[in-house]
C-alpha cells in the first residue's frame, strides 16, 4: 500500500469538467519545469491546480506540496511560507534562501504556489533560484498574470463552457443539491432557467456557485430573472442610472431585511438600530458608501467583461446577505489564514456585531458559500476576501478593523502564553503555529500604531515561534520591538530572553550568552524569581551546548534553591530543572540524573505539559542507554518522539530518532537502527544544521553505526539507511514509533 507523501488541500466538493485542461496540464507537468495557470479571479485556477497536482503526485517520489500565497501582504513572508510548505523548519544562521535551495537540491517534488499575482516579482526571483539549484523540482503556479520567470509555460484557464457542453450546468446542479439535497432541475422551466443563469454568468465557476447558494430564497426561475435584471440594468456595464451598485450589488440589504430594497440595482441600505456612532465598527456599518470611488469598479473600459461578470455575481450574493452578515464579511477579509469561531469573535465582534451575532452571521455566510467550512475551521476565497476589503474601505472601517484584528490577536497571544504550562499546551502550540501569518500582520500593525502592544506580543509568542521553527521571525520581531522605543519591566526582559533563546537555537552562542547575562542582571535588580529562573535556563543551556556542564548544573541548582517559593509547575522552573538534569547526565551522575528526570516528568504530567516532559523522556532514554538498558531506552525514546510529533517539533524529533537508532543498534536490530538513523538525518536536514548542539550524542552515534553495521553487514546497513533518509520523513517517523519496523 502506497503511503501519501506531501500535502495538497482536500477537495471538499465535486470536481466538474476540465478534461481538456487536465490533459494539457498532464503534458505540461511531464515536459516543463514551470507551468503557470492564468485567468481572472473565480475562474477555477485553484481547483484545477489541486486536481492536476493530485493526479500527478505519484510521479514525484518526494511528493506534491502546496503553498497558499493569497494571505501574504508582505514579501518578507514569502520565503518562510514556501519553506514551511515543503517541511523545512530552518534553525541555522545561513541565508534562508540558501537553506531552502539546499533542502530541495536532491529532491524530486512538485511545488504548487497558489495565488501568486500580488507577489509576481518576488516569486519570479525565488523560483529562478530554486529551479536553477534543484534539477528535480517541478513548479505549478496559479496567478492572474504570468510571473515572467525564464522558462515559464503559461496555460490560460477559461470559464466552463455554457453552450454545447454540460459542465457549467452540471456545476450549478451539484452545488444546488449540496445546498438542498432535495433540489433538482427536473422541471423543464427549471432546467432552462439554470442554463440561462450559467449563460448570464459566462460559465465562471465561482459566480455559478454563489448563485446556486442563493437558491434557498428563490426558485431557479426567480433567480434567473433577478440575475438577468442585474445584467440588463443600464448601470450594469458602466456608470448609468443603475450606477455601480447595479453592477456590484454593494448596497441593499436583500430580501427579508428590515429595509427591503427593489431588485433594480438601486438599493441603498438604511441604518441598523444596533449601530452606535462613535463605537469602532458602529455608526456607518450598514450605510451605503460614497459611490464616487466605486464608479471605476463597474466601468467597462477598466474591467474585462468576465471580471465585471464575477463582480456582479459577488455583488448579488452580497445583496442576499443580511446587514450584519455583510459587515462580518468585510471584517473577516482582514484574516490571512483559516480561522475558527473563537478567532472570528475575537477579531470581528464590536459595534453592532455582538459575539453571538458573529456566530449567527458566520453560519449565514457559510450557507451563502461566501465562507467555506471544513470541520471546525473556516476560510474565505481570496476573490471574496478582496470584495470584503473593498467594502471595508468604503465603510471607512479599515483602520478600526485593523485595530480590532491586532487587539484580538494580542489577546490570543496573552492566553497562549498563560496556557503554555497546562493541559491546553498542545492546543495553544498549534493555534500559534496555525495563525502565524495573522500574528505577523498584527505585529506589523502594532509596531506602527502601538509599540507597547507590539513589545508585549513579540515577547509572548517568541518562545512558541522558537519551538515551531520560526526562529528568524522570533528574532526579527523581538529585535524590532526592542529598537522601536525604550521599554522597561517584564516586556523588555521577555524580549531579551526570546532573542537569546532564538540565537541559541540557531547556534549563535555569543549572542545567547550576551542576552542570558542581561536577563540575569535585570532579574537580580528587580528581585524577579520567575525572571531569574528563565535567565538561568538560557545561560545554563548555553553552557551545556558549549561544553560547560558543571557550570550549568551549579547555576541551575543554586537558582532553584533561591526561588523555592515559585510553583513547581511554573514554565521557567520546569525548564531550569531540565538544565539540572542535563548537567547531571553530562557529568556522568546517572542515578541522580534519572531520579531528577523521573520527578521532572511527573511534575510535567500532572500539569499536562508536553514540551519539557518530552525532554525528560529524552534524558531517561539517554540515561538508560548509558546504563546498558537499550530496551528501556527505546521505550523512553518513543515516548519522547510521540510528544515531539504532537507538538510538531522537528528539532526534538531529530534528537529522539538519534537515540532510538542507538537503542535499536544496541539490541542487535541493525537494519531497523539504520533506517531510523536515516530518518533522523532527514529531520536534521529539515532544521538546517545536522546534529549540531548535541555533543553528548557524538560517541553514541558512532557506536550506533558500528553496532548496526556489524549486525547486518555494510550493504544491508546502507540500503536501510538510504531508505530512511529518502523516504518521506513523516512516513519514517510513523514506522519508528511502531515497536517493530517493517523493512
Amino acid at each position: 500500500m502506497m503511503t501519501k507523501v506531501g500535502y495538497l488541500p482536500e477537495e471538499t466538493s465535486s470536481f466538474v469538467g476540465r478534461r481538456a485542461e487536465l490533459a494539457r496540464l498532464h503534458t505540461a507537468l511531464t515536459t516543463r519545469r514551470m507551468t503557470t495557470l492564468i485567468g481572472p479571479g473565480g475562474v477555477g485556477k485553484t481547483r484545477l491546480a489541486v486536481r492536476a497536482a493530485r493526479c500527478a503526485a505519484d510521479r514525484y517520489p518526494d511528493g506534491a506540496w502546496w503553498a497558499d500565497l493569497s494571505p501574504l501582504h508582505d514579501e518578507r513572508l514569502l520565503l518562510p511560507t514556501v519553506s514551511d510548505a515543503v517541511g523545512l523548519a530552518d534553525h541555522s544562521l545561513r541565508m534562508p534562501v540558501e537553506t531552502l535551495c539546499e533542502w530541495l537540491s536532491d529532491k524530486r517534488l512538485l511545488l504548487v504556489l497558489d495565488s501568486a499575482e500580488h507577489l509576481r516579482g518576488p516569486c519570479s526571483h525565488l523560483l529562478a533560484e530554486l529551479l536553477t539549484t534543484s534539477p528535480g523540482l517541478t513548479v505549478l503556479v496559479t496567478s492572474r498574470q504570468p510571473l515572467g520567470t525564464r522558462g515559464e509555460y503559461a496555460v490560460e484557464v477559461p470559464p466552463l463552457p455554457v453552450d454545447g457542453a454540460p459542465d457549467a450546468l452540471q456545476l450549478f446542479a451539484d452545488r444546488l443539491r449540496a445546498a438542498d439535497p432535495g433540489a433538482g432541475l427536473d422541471a423543464p422551466d427549471e432546467a432552462a432557467a439554470a442554463v440561462e443563469i450559467c449563460r448570464r454568468l459566462e460559465g465562471i465557476p465561482l459566480a455559478i456557485e454563489l448563485a446556486a447558494a442563493g437558491i434557498g430564497r428563490h426558485s431557479v426561475a426567480q433567480l434567473a430573472t433577478r440575475i438577468g435584471a442585474r445584467f440588463d440594468a443600464p448601470g450594469a456595464g458602466g456608470t448609468g442610472p443603475g450606477g455601480p451598485f447595479g453592477a456590484l450589488g454593494v448596497g441593499g440589504p436583500g430580501p427579508g431585511a428590515p429595509h427591503d430594497a427593489p431588485g433594480d440595482g438601486s438599493a441603498r441600505p438604511g441604518p441598523v438600530p444596533a449601530c452606535e456612532p462613535g463605537v469602532p465598527g458602529g455608526g456607518r456599518c450598514c450605510e451605503a458608501p460614497d459611490t464616487s470611488r466605486l464608479d471605476l469598479l463597474a466601468d467597462a473600459s477598466v474591467w474585462p467583461r468576465r471580471h465585471r461578470t464575477l463582480r456582479t455575481a459577488i455583488g448579488w450574493s452580497h445583496e442576499l446577505c443580511s446587514p450584519l452578515e455583510r459587515l462580518l464579511w468585510a471584517r473577516l477579509a482582514l484574516l490571512r489564514t483559516d480561522f475558527d469561531e473563537e478567532i472570528a469573535r475575537e477579531v470581528c465582534a464590536g459595534g453592532p456585531l455582538t459575539p453571538d451575532d458573529v456566530d449567527r452571521a458566520l453560519q449565514g455566510l457559510v450557507a451563502q458559500s461566501v465562507v467555506q467550512r471544513d470541520g471546525h475551521r473556516y476560510r474565505m476565497l481570496d476573490t471574496l476576501r478582496e470584495y470584503g476589503r473593498m467594502w471595508l474601505t468604503e465603510l471607512g472601517e479599515e483602520h478600526a478593523a485593523a485595530e480590532r484584528h491586532a487587539a484580538g490577536f494580542l489577546r490570543i497571544a496573552r492566553r497562549a502564553h498563560e496556557g503554555w504550562t497546562g493541559p491546553d499546551q498542545v492546543f495553544w502550540y498549534h493555534k500559534v503555529s496555525d495563525t502565524h501569518l495573522d500574528l505577523c500582520a498584527a505585529l506589523e500593525h502594532l509596531l506602527a500604531h502601538d509599540v507597547g502592544g507590539a513589545q508585549e506580543m513579540a515577547g509572548r509568542v517568541g518562545f512558541f515561534w522558537a519551538c515551531c521553527g520560526h526562529l528568524s521571525e522570533a528574532r526579527s520581531y523581538a529585535r524590532r520591538a526592542l529598537d522601536a522605543e525604550p521599554v522597561d519591566g517584564p516586556h523588555r526582559t521577555r524580549l531579551q530572553w526570546v532573542l537569546g533563546v532564538a540565537a541559541l537555537l540557531q547556534g549563535d552562542f555569543a549572542t545567547a550568552e550576551k542576552y542570558g547575562a542581561l536577563c540575569t542582571a535585570i532579574a537580580l535588580h528587580d528581585r524577579d524569581d520567575e525572571g531569574m529562573l528563565g535567565a538561568t535556563y538560557l545561560c545554563g543551556l548555553t553552557k551545556l551546548m558549549t561544553g560547560q556542564p558543571a557550570s550549568a548544573l551549579e547555576a541551575a541548582e543554586r537558582v532553584l534553591r533561591m526561588t523555592a517559593s515559585v510553583p513547581a509547575a511554573s514554565a521557567h522552573r520546569l525548564r531550569c530543572r531540565l538544565v539540572a538534569v542535563f548537567g547531571l547526565t553530562f557529568l556522568g551522575r546517572l542515578a541522580e540524573a534519572e531520579a531528577g528526570a523521573i520527578e521532572l516528568r511527573r511534575s510535567c504530567e500532572q500539569a499536562g505539559e508536553y514540551w519539557t516532559r518530552s525532554y525528560a523522556d529524552y534524558q531517561l532514554a539517554l540515561i538508560a542507554l548509558l546504563q546498558g538498558r537499550p530496551a528501556a531506552s527505546a521505550t523512553h525514546a518513543r515516548s519522547m518522539l510521540a510528544g515531539k510529533h504532537r507538538l510538531r517539533d522537528s528539532f526534538g524529533v531529530a534528537l529522539g530518532l538519534d537515540l532510538l537508532a542507538a537503542a535499536l543498534a544496541a539490541q542487535g536490530a541493525g537494519a531497523q537502527a539504520a533506517r531510523v538513523h536515516g530518518t533522523g538525518c532527514a529531520y536534521w536536514r529539515m532544521v538546517g544544521h545536522p546534529q549540531r548542539g548535541t555533543p553528548e550524542l557524538e560517541a553514541i552515534r558512532e557506536t550506533c553505526e558500528r553496532q548496526a553495521r556489524a549486525a547486518v553487514g555494510d550493504e544491508a546497513y546502507q540500503r536501510a539507511f538510504e531508505r530512511g533518509r529518502t523516504d518521506n520523513a513523516e512516513v519514517g517517523l510513523a514506522a519508528a514509533l511502531r515497536d517493530e519496523l517493517q523493512l
